[in-house]
């Protein structure tokens, strides 16, 4: 690592890795529960469960955007973090913040609003949270000695992030209008802003990892960024689709959802192209590995599955089936999750000084997790595929088609248990690494 400020990152990723943990025995527990197995329901209500895991990926997520962000910024600004402690204090309220929310579901302490749940006390105090960080991260950038394509739309994006937090916390007793809102926060983060942080992460490691040329790197850059907003920011409507909205969101959603998979396409060519171009001698495949498979993915699971149940006459039957959990799972996996994971196993070696990235049990992890992310997503795939037809065509009782798809779920647990054998190597390699070493060491 060239600055020292750089190894805060590390206690970022930790936490990032205890929390990925704990969101998947929440999903195994309402696994459970969909097999009909719900032992645990006078403790943890599926509701509980389902509003834990969901909130578990969002916090480790951002934390791992954090993370990765204080790794990021510091080398393309070319100095150190400005008040390194308070970056401690910022990574300790989060967590407080969120041990908290975690144990309020458990007591219906929560605003019941799906994604949003978090209790509205604690909204004010995560906003707190993240205009600290933002600071650190903007004072950086401000005082340092340059300015980079990659660090700007990192930072844009993880400001906007912050700023379209605060349409959720709009409080009304109008259905309609709170999930007008509340989907300028969920779309816009994940449709939108938060592929700006994805797309500086990916340009970092390519410019990293392949050895092209910055110019070139950052050019594709601004054809990504240019493509996100043209297509997410209006392709919010397709969530606007028989809620109570006017008619002209059907038109728009449909045109502008159509659109989005262009820019997560532009993606997977911009990385497979530098990666082909790059002429550097790779010293850390698993990284890059990383980095295609966010690329490929990303595409796959948020530009294509979005597609395939984007257009209003497909949605009209599709929307808050298990077809939404099969494009859900694979987007948010290789959109973010392989993108945190991908820093991370670039970053552990020069903060720790130890070189067991390209292990064979990182490499178990990559292919596991992988593999059974794949057949988690068909098993969501054909059981949101029977539970549209006979619940929505025939008209069977939403409970009764529960029952008849229960054999599907022991497919996604055996796909899920697949899954997190890989992330377990994948955790157990992190610890393999050790903690920060103190020296600074210069690298490319």
């Amino acid at each position: 690592m060239r600055f020292k400020t750089q190894k805060i990152s590390y206690w970022f990723f930790a936490t990032c890795m205890l929390l990925f943990s704990l969101q998947l025995v929440y999903g195994f527990i309402m696994g459970f529960a969909h097999m009909g197995m719900d032992g645990l329901h006078e403790w943890i209500p599926f509701n509980a469960a389902r509003a834990t895991h969901t909130n578990l990926l969002v916090m480790w997520l951002l934390t791992g955007f954090m993370g990765a962000a204080y790794y990021i910024i510091p080398e393309e600004a070319e100095r150190e973090l400005i008040f390194p402690k308070l970056a401690y204090v910022q990574l300790g309220a989060l967590v407080a913040v969120g041990v908290t929310s975690i144990i309020g579901f458990h007591f219906n302490w929560w605003e019941g609003r799906k994604f949003l749940e978090i209790p509205r006390p604690l909204d004010y105090l995560v906003v707190i949270d993240v205009l600290l960080f933002i600071f650190l991260v903007g004072g950086t950038i401000w005082k340092g000695k340059r300015y980079t394509t990659t660090s700007m739309v990192l930072f844009f994006g993880l400001l906007m992030s912050a700023l379209l937090y605060l349409p959720g916390m709009i409080h009304t007793d109008h259905q309609t209008v709170d999930s007008y809102w509340r989907w300028w926060v969920v779309h816009l983060w994940v449709e939108g802003v938060w592929e700006l942080i994805m797309g500086g992460i990916l340009s970092f490691l390519l410019i990293k990892l392949t050895g092209v040329d910055r110019e070139i790197v950052e050019k594709w850059l601004y054809i990504i960024v240019g493509f996100t907003f043209l297509s997410g920011i209006l392709g919010t409507g397709h969530h606007y689709y028989y809620i109570g909205t006017p008619r002209y969101w059907l038109m728009i959603g449909g045109i502008f959802g159509a659109l989005e998979p262009i820019a997560f396409l532009g993606m997977a060519i911009y990385a497979i192209v530098m990666a082909k171009r790059g002429g550097k001698t790779q010293d850390n495949k698993m990284a890059l590995s990383w980095t295609i498979a966010t690329a490929i993915l990303s595409f796959v699971g948020a530009g294509l599955l979005g597609f395939a149940h984007t257009l209003p006459q497909i949605n009209l039957y599709t929307h808050g089936t298990l077809v939404t959990a099969m494009h859900g799972h694979l987007a948010f996996w290789g959109a973010y999750a392989c993108i945190v994971l991908a820093l991370i196993t670039y970053a552990m070696p020069h903060i720790t000084g130890r070189k067991v990235q390209d292990s064979s049990m990182n490499t178990f992890a990559f292919w596991t997790s992988n593999s059974g992310m794949l057949c988690m997503t068909v098993a969501f795939g054909v059981a949101g595929v029977a539970q549209v037809y006979m619940e929505r065509r025939i008209g069977i009782d939403f409970l009764a088609v529960q029952k008849e798809i229960e054999i599907h779920f022991l497919i996604l647990v055996i796909s899920a248990t697949i899954f997190t054998a890989g992330i377990i190597a994948f955790i157990w390699n992190f610890i393999r690494f050790g903690k920060p070493i103190g020296e600074v060491q210069k690298h490319s």
